[in-house]
C-alpha cells in the first residue's frame, strides 16, 4: 500500500480498488490492478538502482585514493631503508616553509625573516639567524638563503644520524613515515565521510553535487599528503633519542614516585584506622593504654554566647518615632532604603 502511494497513481488505483470491490487479504486477479503495481515496482526498482550508482559513483573516488595510499604504504613496508626519499621530502618541505615567508621571485620588502626564522625554530628545531644574514649581506638573493638554510637543514640532519648512529636513524625514518601515513588516511577518511554528508546542498548553487565532491575530495588528498611529508620531516628533525643510561634513570624516578604514593596511602590509612579505633574506645570498646597520645583530653567546646539585650525597648513600624518627628517610625528613621 505504501509502494502504490509512493511511486503509484494512488487515485486510480484507489478508484480501481472500489469499483471492483477488493477486500484486504483478497488475491488480485484484475489486470488492471496488476499493471499498476507493475508499473509501482519498475519505479522503485529505477529509484534504487540510481542509488546504488551515486553511492558506487562516490565510493570510487574514495577507492582511488586507497589504492594510492596502500600502494605507498606497501612500498614502505618492503624497502629497506628510506634515506633518499626522506631527503627529497626534507627538501622540498623546508623549501614550502621558506616560501611562506620568502615568495619566490619577490623583492627584499616583501621577505619576513624574523617570521622565517621563527618557524625554522618551531617547525625544525633550527636555530639560524636569518634576519641578520638578510640584514648584513646586501648580496645574498633568494636562490643563496633558500640553499644556505636547505644546507643548514642538512647539516643538522647529519649530525644527529651521527649521533644516533645510522641504524636507529633508518628505523625511526620508516616507522614514523608509516605511523603518519596511518593516522592522516584515518583523519581524512572522516573528513571524506563529513564532505559527503552535505555534498547535495550544492545542487542549490546549480553545482553538480559529484563534481563538486570530487574536486574537494582530490584538493582533502593533496593536503592530507603534504601533511604527512610535513609532520614526519618536522619530528624527525626534532627527534631525540634517549640513551640506555637516560632510560635506566627515568624508570628509576618514576619507581620512587611510585614508592613514595604508597608510603603516603599506607599513611593516610593508618591515621583512618586510628581515627576509627578512637571512635570504638569512646563507644565503649577496648580501653587504651596509658600515655596514648589519643587518651589526651579534647579542647573544650566554646561555651554559648550570651543572649543579646536591647537598651530600649522596640519601636513598632506603625509607633511614631523617637526622634520626635511625628512621623511613622517606618517612614522616618525605620525607613527601608
Amino acid at each position: 500500500d505504501a509502494l502504490m502511494r509512493i511511486f503509484g497513481d494512488p487515485n486510480r488505483t484507489r478508484s480501481l480498488l472500489q469499483r471492483f470491490g477488493m477486500k484486504e487479504g483478497e488475491a488480485i486477479e484484475s489486470p488492471l490492478l496488476s499493471r499498476q503495481i507493475e508499473k509501482a515496482q519498475r519505479k522503485v526498482e529505477s529509484h534504487n538502482f540510481d542509488n546504488r550508482k551515486n553511492v558506487l559513483e562516490y565510493d570510487d573516488v574514495a577507492n582511488d585514493q586507497r589504492r594510492v595510499v596502500y600502494s605507498q604504504r606497501t612500498e614502505l613496508m618492503e624497502a629497506d631503508d628510506i634515506e633518499e626519499s626522506i631527503a627529497a621530502i626534507r627538501e622540498e618541505v623546508v623549501d614550502n616553509v621558506i616560501s611562506q615567508y620568502v615568495p619566490p621571485g619577490s623583492l627584499d620588502e616583501q621577505w619576513d625573516p624574523e617570521g622565517l626564522q621563527r618557524a625554522l625554530v618551531k617547525d625544525f628545531g633550527l636555530e639560524l639567524r636569518v634576519a641578520f644574514w638578510v640584514e648584513s649581506e646586501q648580496d645574498l638573493n633568494e636562490a643563496g638563503l633558500r640553499k644556505r638554510i636547505l644546507d643548514e637543514a642538512d647539516r643538522a640532519y647529519a649530525a644527529k644520524v651521527a649521533e644516533y648512529g645510522p641504524e636507529t636513524v633508518r628505523q625511526l625514518e620508516k616507522a614514523l613515515m608509516l605511523q603518519q601515513l596511518d593516522q592522516r588516511w584515518k583523519e581524512h577518511l572522516a573528513a571524506m565521510d563529513y564532505l559527503r554528508q552535505g555534498i547535495g546542498l550544492r545542487a542549490f548553487a546549480q553545482k553538480n553535487p559529484k563534481q563538486e565532491y570530487k574536486r574537494e575530495a582530490f584538493e582533502l588528498f593533496g593536503d592530507m599528503l603534504e601533511q604527512v611529508k610535513h609532520e614526519t620531516i618536522s619530528l624527525l628533525a626534532r627527534m631525540r633519542v634517549r640513551s640506555e643510561q637516560e632510560v635506566a634513570e627515568i624508570e628509576a624516578q618514576r619507581q620512587r614516585a611510585e614508592k613514595l604514593k604508597f608510603q603516603h596511602a599506607s599513611a593516610a590509612s593508618a591515621l583512618a584506622g586510628g581515627a576509627a579505633a578512637s571512635g570504638a574506645a569512646a563507644g565503649g570498646g577496648a580501653a587504651l593504654p596509658a600515655g596514648d597520645p589519643r587518651m589526651a583530653p579534647r579542647p573544650a567546646a566554646p561555651s554559648d554566647a550570651a543572649p543579646f539585650k536591647r537598651a530600649e525597648p522596640k519601636v513598632g513600624r506603625n509607633q511614631p518615632c523617637p526622634c520626635g518627628s511625628g512621623k511613622k517610625y517606618k517612614q522616618c528613621h525605620g525607613k527601608l532604603s
